[in-house]
Parts: structure tokens; C-alpha cells; sequence
């Protein structure tokens, strides 16, 4: 009898939970979206009143400023979604994973929705939380944001939308790589090396190209107001999700076609 997809879910909520690997990736992810939140707000605050930061006080948003940790963050959980899969390859485990579940489909569909429901409980909260810290650091001195107003609740939650959409971007790199530090080697190039490169490029490609890049779609999904070279947090949002849906596509036709 073949199991169904619950059953395989649960399977696979076993196997995130259990493993230490991912309680390191969580714990760190936790530590760097709000520590480093906290560490960038305090020194705005402390520098605030320092004489030649006027013009920054005029383009100052509260908001995306205590959610600054997300910069690194993303790596974290981006180490969690390639573990989800390389993991089971490094040990060879994957073979009984297929053999218990013979639908590799769904065997992904199980990994997808235990990353989902962890990523976004856990990544709301946190978000939520730099925020809050970052607002009580603000207060009596920087200009502060309030949840009440609709913009800055709506960038808050699309914080924890981002870093679970970068999370499955992750999760589809290490289904197609199959090798843990090659896919984080793929991943961090992406966030990280590429953007460098698109900066060489002449100025008129540089805008077409900067914003159809992850990291920039995040910084628009994420802020209150639209940044310069990105596309509306919708549309970015829509962005993400469809790099989210071609490379889990892929990864998933490549692991029907391929040996465990």
C-alpha cells in the first residue's frame, strides 16, 4: 500500500525535528534576525543626532531598518531548505526515504509543506518580534513604525513571506544539486556573488537586471515604500515564487529521472 501524502508528512516532520543540524539552522537563523536587528538599531539610535546625517533622516524608514538581520538570515534558512534534501543524500538515506514513499513527487510535495508550515510559523514570529525590539530601541529618539498603519504590517509579514519563499528557492538549488556544500555554494553565489557581478555590467543592464534578483526582490517585499530598481512587492513576491516554482519543477522531473 502506498503511503499517503500525510503520512508522508508526518514522516518527514520527524526527520526535521530530529535532526541537529536543522535545530543549529533554526537557533541561528532566530539569533541573526534578531540580534543583528537589535545591533543595527541601537547604532542608529546612538548615532542619530551626529552632525552630516540629515539627508539620511529624510529617506529613514523604521521599519526595514529593525529588520535588517534578514540580510543574513536568509543564509540560515537557506541552509535549512538544502538540508531538507541533501542531507538524505549525503547519507545515503534517501534510497529508504523512495522505497517507503515510491511517488518522488510526494515525497517532495512532504518536504515543501513541513518546510512551509515551519518556516512561516517560525519566521512570522521572529520577524514580528525583531520588529517590536527594534521600535522600543527606536523610541524617544528615531522616528518609530506602528502596526497600525497598513503599509508597515504589510512589510513585516511579506519579512516572513521572503524568507519562506527563499527558504523553498533554496530547497529546489539542493534537489537539482543533490551535494549540501555545492548547492550552498550555488545558493550563496546567488544572494551574494552575482549582485557583484551585475554591478560591472553597463549602467543600462544594471537595472533590468538587479531587480529580477532575489535578494532584490526581498528588499521590495519588505519595505514600506517601493525601493529604487525593484518592482512592486507584489509583482516581486510573484517573482519569487515562480523562480520558487521552476526550480522545485525541475529538481522534482530530475529526481523521477534519476537515481537516489
Amino acid at each position: 500500500m502506498t503511503p499517503t501524502l500525510w503520512s508522508a508528512i508526518r514522516s518527514e516532520w520527524i526527520k526535521f525535528r530530529s535532526v541537529r543540524s536543522t535545530i543549529t539552522g533554526i537557533l541561528t537563523f532566530i539569533a541573526l534576525t534578531i540580534g543583528i536587528s537589535a545591533v543595527v538599531c541601537i547604532a542608529v539610535k546612538s548615532h542619530w543626532s551626529d552632525p552630516g546625517s540629515h539627508f539620511d533622516h529624510l529617506v529613514f524608514d523604521p521599519t526595514s531598518t529593525s529588520l535588517t538581520g534578514i540580510f543574513l538570515a536568509q543564509f540560515a534558512v537557506g541552509t535549512i531548505g538544502i538540508l531538507a534534501v541533501t542531507s538524505e543524500y549525503s547519507t545515503g538515506s534517501m534510497r529508504t526515504t523512495l522505497s517507503a514513499v515510491p511517488r518522488r513527487a510526494r515525497v517532495v510535495l512532504a518536504k515543501m509543506a513541513v518546510l512551509i508550515a515551519a518556516i512561516v510559523i517560525l519566521g512570522e514570529i521572529v520577524v514580528f518580534t525583531a520588529f517590536t525590539i527594534g521600535q522600543a530601541i527606536f523610541k524617544g529618539v528615531v522616528p518609530t513604525a506602528s502596526l497600525a498603519t497598513g503599509d508597515v504590517l504589510r512589510a513585516v509579514m511579506m519579512a516572513g513571506a521572503y524568507l519562506t519563499l527563499i527558504t523553498l528557492f533554496a530547497f529546489g538549488i539542493g534537489l537539482i544539486v543533490r551535494t549540501t556544500a555545492a548547492s550552498i555554494i550555488v545558493y550563496t553565489a546567488v544572494l551574494l556573488i552575482v549582485p557583484i557581478i551585475v554591478n560591472f555590467l553597463p549602467r543600462v543592464l544594471q537595472h533590468d537586471i538587479t531587480r529580477f534578483l532575489p535578494s532584490q526582490l526581498g528588499s521590495a517585499m519588505w519595505s514600506t515604500s517601493q525601493p529604487a530598481q525593484t518592482f512592486s512587492w507584489g509583482l516581486s513576491s510573484g517573482i519569487l515564487a515562480a523562480y520558487v516554482v521552476a526550480l522545485v519543477g525541475v529538481g522534482t522531473y530530475l529526481l523521477q529521472r534519476r537515481d537516489a
